[in-house]
């Protein structure tokens, strides 16, 4: 679940207050050293409210999903659709110190950017200053693991293989044209 995670950082964070949930795509990463999950929302963002030390949330990192047509099985079998998720519920910590925002910033943007970084954030980069007052950074302290895997795992082996290649086919498809008619629009 760890390594979706970190393959995944793009989910989603769920809360809710009074009835009314909450739902913000963002990145989230999982500190090792901590065991706990650390992200940053924009402060104007009215889920904000819902983000109070102590309060519940859930994240979902969705990694590979597809349809797997009968198709591509060596047997007779029906549709079906594969995926890799992951979903995280824990309890909320504000981080309110304008340094320690600061560093889960550097930290984040540390690991976003790899072990080959063409960026580094550094403290004293005056921009952060002025950026700081306008997120809210958070952990999730994790309080249960949730990992949802179904990759054809009830078929033969011979079938399993099949589905799972063809779940790597899906993932790698090019996304080109649809991005292209996504910015063609904007």
């Amino acid at each position: 679940m760890i390594a979706v995670m970190k393959a995944f950082p793009f989910a989603m964070l769920v809360t809710a207050t009074e009835n009314h949930p909450y739902v913000t795509h963002i990145p989230i990463i999982y500190n090792e050293t901590s065991g706990r999950l650390v992200a940053h929302i924009d402060a104007m963002n009215p889920q904000v409210e819902t983000l109070n030390d102590g309060d519940t949330a859930t994240v979902v990192f969705k990694g590979p999903d597809g349809y797997i047509s009968p198709s591509v099985y060596s047997t007779e079998q029906l549709p079906t659709w594969n995926y890799i998720i992951v979903h995280i519920t824990g309890n909320i910590h504000r981080i309110n110190d304008p340094e320690s925002v600061k560093k889960t910033m550097i930290d984040m943007t540390a690991f976003l950017e790899g072990e080959d970084p063409n960026y580094v954030l550094e403290m004293d980069n005056p921009k952060m200053d002025r950026m700081v007052n306008y997120i809210r950074a958070f952990e999730i302290e994790i309080t249960e693991w949730e990992g949802k895997f179904k990759l054809s795992q009830d078929k033969i082996p011979e079938d399993y293989e099949l589905a799972w290649e063809a779940l790597i086919q899906r993932t790698k498809r090019d996304y080109k044209e649809f991005i292209d008619s996504i910015y063609g629009n904007l």
